[in-house]
Formats: structure tokens, C-alpha cells, sequence
């Protein structure tokens, strides 16, 4: 049954940063695509950061794009979501997803 756990979520000030991580298991981590997704309070699931199978290549979400990096430690299973200058407006639960399957989610609220 594959896994994924979100870690990292927390309350932080405008301006701050947090790096997520999403440990996967139960399947072969380093052949496959992974995303990021987050969703905010009334508003639709929305795509936040993507990587390829070896971290070669990635697409954010414009709103991000300069202030988010997504990673991957193929060794360790984990993608990564660095994020930096953060945002009232990136308050969310964000949610890692590896093809139809998603972590349980981890809030991250901006706020002073």
C-alpha cells in the first residue's frame, strides 16, 4: 500500500520559511514523478511544485515560481518543498501526491 507522510507544516510570520518533506514508501520511489499540492480554505486543490523521476526537471505554480524550490532525495525516499519569503496568501494544507495517491496533509499558516 503506498505511503506518504507530509512533515514540516507549522505557523510562521510573513517573510519566513519552512521546508515540508514527504517520506513515500511501498513503492519505487526513484522511477516516478512527484508533486506537491496544497489547498487553502474555500478554494480548490491547486498544483504548487512538480519534480521529475530524477529531479532534472520541476514546474511550480507562477505564484510560487522564485520563492518555492521542490527536491528530491531519491536515497532517502523524501521530496522536499522548500519555501521561502512566505505569504499570508500561501496559508494552506499542503499535500504531497505520487499519481492517484495523496499524504494525509500538513498546515502551514502565515500569519503575524
Amino acid at each position: 500500500q503506498v505511503k506518504l507522510v507530509e512533515s514540516g507544516g507549522g505557523l510562521v510570520q510573513p517573510g519566513g520559511s519552512l521546508r515540508l518533506s514527504c517520506a513515500a514508501s511501498e513503492f519505487t520511489f526513484s522511477k516516478y514523478a512527484m508533486a506537491w499540492y496544497r489547498q487553502a480554505p474555500g478554494k480548490e486543490r491547486e498544483l504548487v511544485a512538480a519534480i521529475s523521476w530524477s529531479g532534472g526537471t520541476t514546474d511550480y505554480a507562477d505564484s510560487v515560481k522564485g520563492r518555492f524550490t521542490i527536491s528530491r532525495d531519491n536515497a532517502k525516499n523524501t521530496v522536499y518543498l522548500q519555501m521561502n519569503s512566505l505569504k499570508p496568501e500561501d496559508t494552506a494544507v499542503y499535500y504531497c501526491k505520487f499519481q492517484s495517491y495523496w499524504g494525509q496533509g500538513t498546515q502551514v499558516t502565515v500569519s503575524s
